[in-house]
């Protein structure tokens, strides 16, 4: 494709995945087992699920989950990866841009897991209307990168990594409506291209919709 017509966002998504027959680590991510570990299983909604590990877990304890991502060749493999677990049958596959689309309903939880991308993707946006899926009672549990890898030393400038004060600022919640559950910043251990140990600093933002 010449520079003149610039793949887009789903282009650029489906060429990743198809670049190797499994892009991420199959596990799902660590703040996500945590922080919902313990939560009574019922609706969630897992945005932009990538090849569906977070979407597994869930399934795997008990949740009936809705999963989006831009990627077709990604939802394609992660339903592949979901039958071999034995949780096809609870998990709904949704291929959405959401920027444009997004899956119709309330959930119990609403999930946003690195939801970052060098295009014009409308991140706050999105989260905003992320939270209005969320049901009463129900939590919102948003995880981004705070900072680019330790081995990055010319990150792209394009990607903005808001911190969770910000992300709050963003989601423009309502007063009285909602409950902020944890708000940190955390640094964890990542392996970099050359396969040397590193370091990235991530953060999360947990919030819950009040009842009544």
């Amino acid at each position: 494709m010449s520079d003149d017509h610039p793949a887009s966002d789903e282009e650029f998504w489906d060429t990743r995945y198809r670049q190797s027959d499994q892009i991420w680590s199959g596990n799902p991510n660590a703040v996500l087992v945590r922080e919902v570990t313990g939560l009574e299983p019922g609706s969630a909604l897992d945005l932009g699920c990538g090849e569906g590990a977070d979407a597994i877990w869930l399934a795997r304890q008990g949740w009936r989950v809705t999963a989006a991502d831009i990627s077709q060749v990604a939802l394609d493999r992660a339903a592949r990866y979901a039958a071999e677990a034995d949780v096809a049958g609870r998990i709904d596959w949704q291929r959405h841009d959401l920027g444009v689309s997004f899956p119709a309903g309330t959930f119990d939880l609403v999930s946003a897991h690195f939801l970052h991308s060098h295009g014009d993707m409308p991140r706050e946006r999105i989260l905003r209307t992320a939270a209005s899926a969320v049901a009463p009672g129900g939590v919102l549990l948003v995880v981004g990168h705070a900072g680019h890898p330790s081995w990055e030393h010319d990150p792209h400038s394009g990607v903005r990594l808001p911190t969770t004060e910000e992300v709050l600022e963003a989601l423009e919640l309502p007063d009285g409506q909602w409950e902020v559950l944890l708000s940190e910043e955390h640094q964890r251990s990542q392996t970099g291209p050359d396969g040397r140990p590193g370091t990235r600093t991530d953060n999360t933002l947990k919030v819950r919709r009040l009842i009544g």
